[in-house]
């Protein structure tokens, strides 16, 4: 076994052990059981760093590790799992890695007073393992079951407060969501394996590449479309989105991880891995549903007050933006957005967990257990208050909303320049990915401004809350500033400046891109290029337009937010973002309600008609007859006919008795009369 093998085991299953350690040794360490967990995701980190170093040895061309064993075999075929690393997969080790480590770090001072403290880490341990197994994978099935262990993973973070009512449910909604999107990834892979008898994602792409759906191009275009909806399903797309805005009810931490490096980032990452046989049919799919999920989510986070609830619409946004950009052949740009996305948005949810923390320790000092401590209305100048996590935050909204010198600006740029060189060479309906893509910028730099205004600027909403905030641990301010410093454009520009044209050290490990089935990748990144200048001036544009709407809201206040928002109210429109968009309404309308109907309906005719009328109708017939026949059985056969015989028999037995007297006398005067009896007969006859 070499290193490489060797490293990319221990990357996989060292977290597990956490897991296992954690679930049952965890309580003998008290309040010290983070440690363990702390100590093996440092060890995981590590691990991922020296592969990630390798990156920049410029000899290094194909994977650093593509290695298989047969896991079973029936006769026919045979399936194999086993790991394949190359520099995505690196870059996705990092990210994952990074974050999952913060996360441990900043969960040791948000999750001190939890009652369930190890087995929190426990699960953060699963989830970890679950998301390596999935970047690890060379072949769609290993990757598909490391898939539903994400999903079980999920389940348990989302659900931790089991015994609030919106955590169990929304663990649960979050789980069948995610199984619909699973059902059609599945089906897809079935396509696919029975086609070219693999399913190992390299030997997919070289059947496809060596004609194996040539003349039938239509059924791998359907076959790519479902296994894409288990990325509409995890990476929360429009029409399967509905999870996660609810996934915030579990832990913050747990939110960021989510949100920013393992759950949602796997449908990306997935996209990615099968990008090259996806046909130009299938992406435009993708492409649409990527340009639906960023805009829609945007203009639903413009009204919400939870600072979570804008967030987690946020996330959805910006998966749009990268599904949208695989789908427009921007590979590169895609992929590039996902890493940026982790590092901001994960200093994003952790800064409103640090928010949140503070809001809530000043409500205990109150004894308020009333108000809510995520509702934007009732914070308000904490500026001075929390200065750390303040500066992190605002860097961190900078970089998602688009601005020059922050990393949202670089990967944002590519993804435009990508949706504008695909108008331009398909014209007609695709004019709405540009107009989707530079709609949400503007958008998330208005609602994301809005969010640092209302939670850090002004005068406080209350100041009796106001006066006992303060900043929180370092613990939970370490990772902060790690994560505001990784959200610098500058990060992804060493050693040169412009990644967009190949010089930074991203786009020199990821390089130009995947060659996808049926499509000129080439003329692809030259549209690209060519945009390149447009995309960036109109997103510069449109940014600065939705901070400076922002700010005349809700930094110098010059417009009567309470006003416009009432005239919005009578056209609708304001009710149409703040009840997003009506979509879980209409699912309840047309899905969980006839579902719920039927559910009903089908336990009335089991239990009322079936059960009742039928299976408990028989059985009192059945009772009915054993009655009569024990009555035939016990007052006539036995007492009339079998006890009859016996009696008569008895009878007749006492009766002969009597003859047997024993008196030789009355045998021989018996004998006489019987021969003289005889003998009269006969005289008759």
């Amino acid at each position: 076994m070499d290193n490489s093998t060797l490293f990319a085991l221990l990357i996989l299953f060292l977290p597990f052990t956490a897991f296992l350690y954690q679930l049952f040794f965890g309580k003998k360490l008290g309040a010290q059981t983070h440690l363990v967990s702390l100590g093996i995701m440092g060890i995981v980190l590590a691990l991922s760093l020296g592969f990630f170093f390798q990156l920049f040895n410029h000899d290094l061309t194909g994977p650093i590790l593509d290695v298989s064993g047969e896991w079973f075999s029936t006769g026919a075929f045979t399936l194999e799992l086993g790991f394949y690393i190359d520099k995505v997969t690196i870059i996705m080790l990092m990210v994952v890695s990074l974050i999952s480590f913060l996360v441990h770090l900043y969960s040791t001072a948000y999750m001190k007073d939890d009652p369930r403290y190890s087995r929190y880490f426990a699960f953060l341990g699963l989830f970890t393992f679950s998301m390596n197994g999935i970047i690890l994978s060379n072949s769609l099935i290993m990757m598909y079951l490391f898939w539903e262990l994400v999903g079980l993973s999920s389940y348990l973070l989302i659900g931790f407060w089991f015994e609030k009512n919106s955590a169990a449910n929304a663990c649960k909604k979050a789980f069948l969501t995610n199984r619909v999107g699973d059902i059609g990834m599945f089906i897809g892979m079935l396509l696919i394996f029975f086609t070219v008898g693999t399913f190992s994602i390299n030997g997919i792409t070289g059947a496809v590449t060596n004609g194996a759906f040539e003349g039938n191009m239509q059924l791998l275009s359907i076959a790519g479309v479902l296994v894409f909806m288990g990325a509409v399903g995890k990476s929360a797309q429009f029409p399967l989105h509905i999870w996660l805005p609810d996934a915030m009810e579990g832990p913050t931490p747990v939110s960021a991880l989510i949100h920013a490096a393992t759950m949602v980032a796997a449908g990306v990452y997935m996209t990615v891995r099968i990008f090259p046989f996806l046909t130009p049919d299938a992406l435009q799919v993708v492409a649409v549903i990527g340009g639906i999920t960023a805009l829609g989510a945007a203009l639903i986070a413009i009204t919400q007050m939870d600072i979570k609830a804008v967030l987690a619409y946020s996330t959805i946004s910006q998966l749009g933006y990268m599904i949208m950009a695989l789908g427009v052949g921007a590979y590169q740009a895609g992929f590039f957005h996902l890493v940026t996305h982790a590092m901001f948005k994960a200093c994003l949810f952790l800064c409103s967990g640090s928010v949140i923390h503070a809001m809530h320790h000043s409500l205990h000092h109150l004894g308020d257990h009333h108000t809510d401590p995520q509702d934007m209305g009732n914070m308000g100048g904490l500026k001075s208050k929390m200065p750390i996590t303040y500066t992190a935050m605002l860097i961190a909204t900078l970089a998602i909303s688009g601005v020059p010198f922050f990393s949202g600006f670089l990967s944002k740029d590519a993804i435009l320049a990508g949706t504008l060189s695909y108008y331009h060479t398909y014209h007609g309906w695709t004019i709405f990915l540009p107009i989707a893509g530079f709609g949400a910028a503007m958008v998330t730099a208005f609602y994301m401004f809005r969010l640092i205004f209302k939670t850090f600027h002004g005068k406080p909403v209350k100041p009796e809350i106001h006066e006992h905030v303060h900043e929180s641990p370092l613990a939970m301010t370490a990772p902060l500033i790690v994560l505001s410093v990784l959200s610098l454009a500058v990060v992804f520009t060493l050693p040169q400046i412009n990644p967009l044209d190949g010089h930074g050290w991203f786009a020199h490990a990821v390089g130009n891109g995947a060659h996808a089935a049926g499509l000129d990748i080439k003329h692809v990144n030259d549209g690209i290029h060519h945009a390149h200048h447009d995309a960036m001036n109109i997103s510069l544009i449109v940014a600065t337009l939705g901070i400076l709407v922002s700010s005349l809201f809700y930094l110098f206040k010059i417009v009567n937010v309470e006003k416009l928002t009432s005239i919005l109210n009578l056209i609708g429109l304001y009710s149409l973002s703040k009840n997003k968009f009506y979509i879980d309404a209409i699912y309840n309308a047309l899905l969980y309600k006839p579902f719920m109907w039927f559910s009903k309906l089908a336990s009335t005719i089991d239990w009322d008609i079936y059960d009742q009328k039928i299976v408990d109708g028989w059985g009192w017939i059945t009772m009915k007859i054993s009655v009569k026949s024990q009555e035939a059985d016990y007052n006539w056969l036995d007492q009339k006919i079998v006890d009859g015989f016996g009696r008569f028999a008895n009878y007749f037995g006492n009766e002969l008795r009597t003859t047997q007297s024993g008196v030789v006398q009355n045998y021989l005067m018996g004998g006489i009369v019987g021969l003289v009896a005889i003998i009269l007969i006969f005289q008759q006859f």
